[in-house]
């Protein structure tokens, strides 16, 4: 993605209030009262000075004193309001984003995913976010009550005397100049700072999640060390930012306290010539120490910005990232009762990350609905890389894959994935309840379903041993299961899905003997009246399907029964002498 403006990406994050447009106005309101308060100060001060201490006059002296605190009473009511509601509109607006993020990202396809880490996309979510709520919430209330302060001072300043004024605005040209030139270069090591950030959280979630293969190779002394080199990495980029921030704070702070100096230097001239009073040159004074800590405040704002941009931009790459695999402009329909009829015709596919020779080459496979198909070959065959693209998790280079005789091209994506039941190699399971994990497979799905599902994968009996039994929490990925467990409520997830067409990877490789029978008589029971197909590499678990289809190198090479590829194919003969000769 091109680098975006700042304006642009400013214009993207203010949007986001547009639906709150109420709370906007009212946030304003009370931020144009709480202005106005602290302005009319000025006017108080004045009179004081003039009419209270000068004309030595108590009775006004006391009237005044209570018109200030009410000023400032108001001021206080208003402020409290504007805190409000936009540290609301903050937190609403940074919650609306991580929503379309999320969204988003799941809509996009594993391709993604294999070059974009995860760790890194949490962090656009945590520390990015934060930053933007930041900006709406402090920063746009900070930078409008500085605006309308700065403007209402400069209006004040001009009715108390025209030629002081004039002076002021000689030095507000100058005061912009640090800003555009420390600004740009606020914004760039924004970015590179929250990209080292992001590093840093990929490298937590990485090490954290492989927490048992770090402390089995004695690797957290060398983590350590990586760790806090990341950590450098970010104090790095954060100095660079910090330092020229500081810079511009100080060089506006700098200009400004010379010229409020000069000013009051000049006005003094003109109390003693009589030309203003000095209630005048007292009011004049504070309103140009307010229009002084508006442009200050502005300034420090504007580096909040710079931060924001780089936040933004993050954010809008992934929410500009568009899927390569795209949803049909007129998508067709599939029959209400789908068979299971799948056909793949001159199918070729390379991985858009991958290199040299394509996934799959040629493959034509014609699979009748409730046919049992199983898949076998050596590691990097094809096998696995077939049932991404029957999910369409990828699009073909060239043929076409048919589902009751349509293209899965022309369907909706939900609609075609609704069809499989996928039990992968490594199981998947969630950081939640037993039964929820269950219930992935069928969200409408009753208790009784569930356990019903449960005792069809044989899982049921370890089930009721966990403490708290289906309401069991099972922690980050399954960390309290076995693997022939995760896998048999993969299992159950798959049976309670109840769709006609089984994808099973592996389904039985982290069974015991004893399981592995159990679960056998389960996925029998499963496999029946559906269309399935089977990748193995142990052998004894497809010798009975209808066609084992034999694959090497992203090709088939043969297909047929086990006796008749025992016969005519030295590949599976291979397989067969290794893992079913005694």
């Amino acid at each position: 993605m091109k680098a975006v403006k700042t304006l642009t990406l400013m214009r993207w994050l203010f949007g986001q209030l547009a639906p709150y447009k109420t709370k906007v106005i009212c946030a304003i309101g009370a931020l144009i009262v709480g202005s106005g308060s602290w302005l009319l100060l000025g006017q108080g001060v004045k009179i004081v000075v003039d009419e209270g201490f000068v004309a030595n006059n108590a009775a006004m002296l006391n009237q005044m004193m209570l018109v200030v605190v009410g000023i400032a009473l108001l001021g206080s009511i208003a402020a409290y309001f504007r805190f409000y509601l936009m540290i609301w509109l903050g937190e609403r607006v940074s919650a609306d984003i991580r929503q379309s993020v999320y969204s988003h990202l799941l809509t996009l396809p594993p391709a993604f995913f294999e070059k974009t880490r995860t760790g890194e996309v949490i962090s656009r979510f945590t520390s990015d976010t934060t930053v933007l709520q930041s900006v709406v919430g402090m920063g746009l209330s900070m930078a409008l009550r500085a605006g309308i302060t700065f403007i209402g001072a400069l209006l004040l300043m001009l009715v108390t005397s025209p030629m002081l004024t004039l002076y002021v605005l000689i030095a507000v040209p100058i005061v912009l100049l640090p800003i555009r030139f420390f600004g740009a270069r606020v914004r760039l090591h924004a970015r590179n700072s929250q990209d080292r950030v992001a590093d840093l959280g990929a490298y937590v979630d990485e090490s954290l999640h492989e927490i048992h293969t770090v402390q089995a190779y004695s690797h957290e002394h060398l983590d350590r060390s990586m760790f806090a080199g990341r950590v450098e990495d970010v104090m790095t980029a954060a100095n660079s930012r910090i330092r020229f921030r500081a810079l511009m704070m100080a060089t506006i702070m700098g200009i400004s306290m010379t010229a409020i100096t000069l000013v009051a230097w000049l006005g003094a001239q003109q109390v003693l010539s009589a030309s203003i009073s000095a209630g005048e040159l007292t009011a004049f004074m504070f309103y140009a120490v307010m229009a002084g800590g508006a442009v200050a405040t502005l300034s420090e704002v504007i580096g909040e910005v710079q931060k924001a941009a780089g936040a933004s931009e993050r954010l809008m790459e992934l929410l500009h990232t568009e899927s390569e695999v795209l949803e049909p402009e007129t998508p067709q329909l599939l029959a209400k009762k789908v068979q299971g009829n799948l056909t793949l015709s001159d199918v070729t596919f390379s991985y858009p990350s991958g290199e040299g020779s394509p996934a799959l080459q040629h493959i034509s496979l014609d699979i009748k609905a409730g046919e049992r198909i199983a898949l076998v070959g050596p590691s990097g065959a094809g096998k696995s890389s077939l049932f991404q693209l029957l999910l369409r998790f990828y699009d073909i280079q060239s043929g076409q894959i048919s589902l009751e005789g349509v293209n899965i091209a022309e369907l909706e994506l939900e609609a075609l994935r609704q069809q499989y039941a996928l039990v992968p190699q490594d199981s998947v399971i969630f950081a939640s309840s037993v039964a929820e994990n269950i219930r992935y497979g069928r969200p409408d799905a009753s208790d009784e379903d569930v356990q019903a599902a449960a005792k069809a994968a044989r899982a049921d009996e370890f089930i009721e041993q966990l403490p708290e039994g289906y309401q069991t929490y099972l922690g980050e990925r399954g960390v309290r299961l076995s693997g022939g467990q995760k896998q048999r409520i993969s299992i159950a997830r798959a049976i309670l899905a109840d769709r006609p067409i089984l994808l099973l990877d592996e389904a039985t490789s982290s069974l015991d003997a004893a399981n592995e029978q159990f679960i056998k008589l389960a996925l029998d029971e499963l496999m029946r009246e559906k269309t399935t197909l089977i990748i193995a590499h142990r052998l004894a678990t497809v010798i009975n399907a209808d066609r084992i289809v034999v694959m090497d190198k992203g090709q088939v090479v043969a297909i047929g029964n086990h006796q008749e590829l025992l016969a005519s194919n030295a590949l599976y003969r291979e397989f067969a002498e290794l893992q079913l000769v005694s």
